[in-house]
């Protein structure tokens, strides 16, 4: 044991002189108190609030996609993968067990001893051996290189699951913002059908006024061509309806007739809820993202830690209990049964800047997921600043979009009021009429961009609990 005890003592000696890890800095990001876009802290709404979730087609189309949505699936089997992983690393610091068995056929040439050797005669030249082993090997891991491998197999477990999470977050905001974006579609196209009809009746009068002689045709044919332009507007919608369907197809992973189907349930009236309040370090524990990326780092500090032990020497255990006979009938005899058990220590000695080049490696990865880490962190904060501000900024274009319509129906309707009394022209009456169909879309739009921005900010806060049963 004395020479074994000398060398490992060495050997230790050795890696200590080689220095310890490099130490990579990793202060946490400083954020600002509160947002610079913080709404009324008074707003006491649920961040799922946010979504359409009154929306039977919402409700039905994600249901269906965190159960057959491709990505999603994707995203799960990562999980199982980096799980499997920790397991196998969990599995590394216990003893490896195994048993063989083996049958070995020798012939052996009695020239080897001497020809003139009196017991060559004596000598089996041909000899069959029937041997069983239970074989156990062990790393005692004195030096915690495997602890370490172990921690950093667990923090790609808990990476695996955020990165789920924000997958499932992803997904759901997207098939919300296509519900939303379909709703809002029909809101446009109810308020240019209106425009048609409106546009039409005025080329009726038109028409009317042009037989009976007391209207040139210039006027038909201005009043015609608003009511075309209307329907070309209507036509031109069905587009953007295929895109949503096809869209929703790829993300929930169900037919063009299944989306249809959903999508064709009634939805209730866009009523915009008000944003509710947060801080930014929320984001550092309900974004998935953020927390991903601190399980990336967390990682590859465990990682850089188990390349600086390997410097250290490895003490391995290992033993074998087998039986061995020469006679298939005496394998189970008292005199067949043998043992060995061994302790072997190896620690680098010599490898020619292997083991630093390694390290140094680890140490890069690490200052690579610390960068990470911050990006994710300024791109949370980032979101959620802008995601804030485009709610205020929406609303109040959705509020001077509704007031143009009203204001703008108004005075469509006073043209036609002073028409029919003598005090103005047709073409007053349909300049009127085409500034007012045109507001009535740009109100719908402006409400579904408002809706479109609360989605936003559910995403940008992390997500809520919707969902997360699945």
């Amino acid at each position: 044991m004395r020479p074994l005890l000398i060398l490992g003592l060495a050997a230790s000696l050795a890696a200590c002189a080689g220095g310890s890890p490099p130490q990579i800095v990793t202060p946490p990001p400083e954020l600002p108190q509160s947002f610079f876009f913080e709404p009324d802290r008074t707003t006491s709404e649920a961040l799922d609030a946010l979504l359409p979730i009154d929306d039977a087609a919402f409700l039905e189309l994600a249901s269906g996609a965190l159960e057959n949505a491709p990505s999603i699936a994707e995203a799960l089997a990562r999980v199982d993968a980096a799980r499997a992983g920790d397991r196998r690393s969990g599995a590394e610091r216990l003893p490896n067990i195994g048993a063989d068995g083996n049958v070995t056929g020798n012939r052996t040439n009695p020239n080897q001893f001497g020809g003139n050797t009196p017991f060559s005669q004596f000598i089996d030249t041909e000899q069959v051996s029937y041997g069983a082993n239970l074989t156990a090997t062990w790393d005692a891991d004195i030096f915690g290189r495997l602890r370490a491998q172990e921690r950093a197999a667990l923090a790609r477990v808990d990476a695996a699951n955020a990165s789920a999470a924000a997958v499932r977050t992803a997904l759901l905001a997207e098939i919300a913002g296509a519900v939303v974006d379909w709703r809002t579609l029909d809101a446009r196209i109810e308020a240019i059908s209106n425009d048609a009809a409106a546009a039409s009746q005025l080329a009726q009068l038109a028409r009317t006024r042009e037989e009976a002689g007391i209207a040139p045709g210039f006027d038909r044919v201005r009043a015609e061509a608003a009511a075309s332009g209307s329907r070309s507007r209507l036509a031109a919608l069905e587009s953007e309806r295929v895109r949503i369907i096809g869209r929703l197809i790829t993300l929930t992973g169900q037919s063009g007739a299944e989306v249809n189907a959903a999508l064709q349930q009634g939805g209730p009236a866009f009523n915009p809820r008000r944003a509710p309040a947060s801080m930014p370090s929320e984001l550092l524990a309900n974004r998935p993202d953020v927390i991903a990326a601190a399980a990336e780092l967390a990682a590859s500090d465990a990682e850089l830690a188990a390349a600086a032990r390997s410097r250290f020497p490895r003490l391995t255990l290992s033993g074998v209990l087998g039986l061995l006979a020469f006679n298939p009938g005496d394998l189970f005899d008292e005199d067949s049964l043998i043992g060995t058990l061994s302790a072997g220590i190896a620690a680098p000695l010599l490898d020619f800047g292997r083991l630093e080049a390694e390290i140094d490696g680890a140490a890069a990865n690490k200052r690579v997921a610390f960068q990470a880490y911050r990006g994710a962190v300024y791109q949370a904060l980032g979101d959620a600043e802008a995601a804030y501000g485009l709610i205020e900024a929406s609303d109040r274009e959705a509020a001077l979009a509704a007031q143009e319509q009203r204001e703008l129906e108004r005075a469509a309707s006073l043209a036609n009021d002073r028409y029919r009394a003598g005090l103005a022209s047709f073409l007053e009456v349909l300049e009127a009429r085409r500034a007012a169909d045109a507001s009535g879309e740009r109100a719908a739009a402006a409400l579904g961009r408002a809706e479109r921005a609360r989605i936003i900010l559910w995403q940008a806060l992390g997500g809520g609990n919707f969902g997360a049963s699945n």
